[in-house]
């Protein structure tokens, strides 16, 4: 299911006509690293892993909305960087992949 999920993140990018194509290449790139990390956590913290690639979904529709909510991506990026809190320590790889997507799709919101 986390694949799915993000499989569908990447499918509203590639058809987003608010994003750039070098702003789509890297976060189709930073998705691919998000989901390998996301797919060795679901093997011991599956219900975690589930929450967080909701988050991301959400995040990426909300930065690619062609009306954007601000405080709505606002919420969603927060929801996605506070899934992962806990997992500073023992999955550092994770929430650094996580912290590069937040901002790249922060940044689709300016």
């Amino acid at each position: 299911m986390i694949s799915d999920t993000i499989t569908k993140i990447e499918s509203r990018l590639n058809s987003s006509e608010a994003v750039s194509d070098e702003t789509r290449s890297e976060l189709l790139s930073l998705l691919g690293e998000l989901k390998s990390e996301v797919n060795t956590l679901s093997e011991t913290h599956g219900e975690d892993a589930e929450t967080i690639a909701g988050f991301a979904g959400i995040s990426a529709h909300e930065a690619t909305r062609g009306t954007q909510n601000p405080e709505a991506l606002k919420h969603s990026i927060g929801g996605l960087e506070a899934s992962v809190a806990e997992f500073r320590q023992s999955h550092p790889k994770l929430v650094t992949a996580v912290n590069r997507v937040c901002n790249a799709l922060s940044n689709l919101g300016i």
